[in-house]
């Protein structure tokens, strides 16, 4: 069944880092990794040092300098392979994300496909990495603005998509001219490691082996070095709030750049004029995707009173449809959560819950069968429940009812979190008042589809405690780069700035 590990290179025991000629050696403690599906072992990793981290660094480094020479054309032509490399290896990384972190095999396709998207998105940017050209306002003097890749840049990654978060940076990072260093959630190191052997193999075949760096490590050896290094001018990290304030806190002091892409408590308003079809569809794949564990995870409902018990009736009935098990099997709908750790955040959940008055509809209880199966579970709620302004990364959904879309919009904003939105309607007006300067505070708002499932053409991030950071889009080159602004004087004279004088 597990032959798609031995086709991607995955032994039994895995090094942790990764650099100019491959693999490294590490010496850290060996972490065994687990399948959520069915609770059994799949390999173990020997993790890196802050010595191995050390090498790592300084190899990156050193490529750096070369790299950022090569003409940005010829780097998008790279990627242009990475992203054929990652189409003949699609099945089996998506297999192994599936069995690694537990989507459902669709998603974990679905996931890979996202990163061979952003390589083609990458190699068009490779030809449009452009600066303006102003008009100076001394005579014979020309002002342009051109850009420079930054350096190395460090990615940290979630295990909820243990491929696709990593592609987003990577392939804007390197058409930009830099080299990565990417630091895998120690919950996922195995996608991280067969990517990276895919990948890499690219560039070591045109001579650029160590543009690509691997470091698996826990936070104190590899985590803390990577955000509190200066040789690391941008540091790009993915994870909870708690995680995105310490990691932005240590870069800003040492006033490097982050990109923080962090939680959401995403809501879905349905009108009174929705189409419910179309909104139970959005809601049930945006709450129960991926278990519940993605950033942008339907978590707050907002049904207008009018419509509100009857389609609650049809989302309670949907959620008792929903087949839970092996994500592998085409049939499924939810697979596990990650770990027994989010099983027990899941189940003091709805302790919480339960003792602030809510009251559960349907699902609450753990799936009894191997490995770290839940129920979807939806809960009638009141807006004086502390826990429904927090993110539970799990497949718990709360339902309210609103009268006034003005009323509902405002409980929409007035979690911490602003990353993504929805409201599903036929109104025209309704949805221009969602999408206005007085609607969604949300980096992402959508107009009848869920909260989940972005495109990469659209820049993606939320703003609050979400981190501000965006990610993908027509422009996300810019985040990897430091804009230049130059002045040429072809003239004699050298007139100031402003009409000052300044004659000797």
């Amino acid at each position: 069944m597990r032959d798609f590990l031995t086709r991607l290179g995955i032994e039994p025991t895995n090094s942790g880092a990764a650099t100019t000629t491959g693999f490294l050696e590490t010496s850290g403690p060996e972490r065994s990794i687990t399948s959520p599906v069915d609770g059994s072992p799949i390999a173990a990793v020997r993790l890196a040092t802050r010595d191995d981290y050390e090498h790592v660094v300084v190899e990156a480094q050193r490529v750096f300098r070369g790299w950022r020479m090569l003409p940005a054309p010829k780097r998008g032509e790279i990627i242009r392979e990475v992203g054929e490399a990652l189409r003949q290896h699609k099945d089996d990384l998506g297999r192994l994300v599936t069995y690694e972190v537990g989507k459902v095999l669709s998603e974990g396709l679905g996931e890979i496909q996202e990163s061979i998207d952003m390589a083609d998105l990458a190699v068009g940017m490779s030809r449009q990495l452009c600066g303006l050209s102003m008009h100076s306002e001394r005579p014979a003097h020309r002002m342009y603005e051109q850009w420079h890749p930054l350096g190395v840049v460090g990615i940290i990654t979630a295990f909820n998509f243990p491929n696709a978060v990593w592609a987003w940076n990577a392939m804007v990072a390197t058409i930009a001219g830099d080299t990565t260093i990417w630091k895998p959630s120690l919950k996922a190191p195995l996608t991280a490691i067969a990517t990276h052997k895919v990948c890499d193999a690219v560039f070591q075949r045109h001579g650029w082996g160590g543009v690509l760096n691997l470091v698996i490590g826990d936070d104190a050896d590899v985590g803390e070095a990577m955000i509190a290094d200066r040789r690391l001018p941008l540091i790009s990290a993915t994870g909870s709030t708690r995680m995105g304030r310490h990691v932005g806190q240590v870069v800003a002091g040492r006033l490097g750049r982050t990109l923080l892409e962090l939680g959401g408590n995403n809501a879905v308003i349905v009108h009174r004029d929705a189409d419910l079809d179309l909104a139970l569809r959005g809601i049930v794949f945006g709450a129960c995707g991926t278990a519940g564990q993605r950033c942008t995870s339907t978590r707050r409902v907002f049904l207008h009173e009018s419509i509100a018990q009857p389609f609650l009736d049809r989302l309670v009935r949907a959620y008792q449809s929903l087949s839970v098990g092996d994500p592998l099997e085409a049939s499924t709908l939810v697979g596990p959560l990650i770990d027994e750790d989010a099983v027990a955040m899941y189940e003091r959940a709805l302790v919480t819950i339960t003792e602030q008055g809510g009251e559960i509809l349907c699902g609450g209880k753990r799936v009894a069968r191997p490995g770290s199966y839940v129920e979807p579970t939806l809960v009638r709620a009141s807006h004086e429940m502390s826990i429904v302004a927090e993110e539970t990364f799990a497949p718990i959904l709360y339902v309210f009812t609103y009268s006034d879309l003005d009323e509902a919009i405002a409980l929409q904003n007035s979690v911490d979190q602003g990353l993504s939105s929805a409201i599903f309607t036929d109104s025209f007006r309704a949805s221009e008042r969602f999408l206005s300067h007085a609607g969604s505070d949300c980096g992402i708002a959508n107009v009848n589809i869920g909260t989940s499932g972005a495109e990469i053409g659209g820049a993606f991030g939320g703003e609050k405690d979400t981190g501000g950071g965006r990610e993908a889009g027509s422009d996300s080159w810019k985040a990897y780069m430091r804009r230049q602004t130059c002045t040429l004087n072809g003239s004699a004279e050298l007139p100031l700035a402003q009409g000052v004088t300044f004659d000797l």
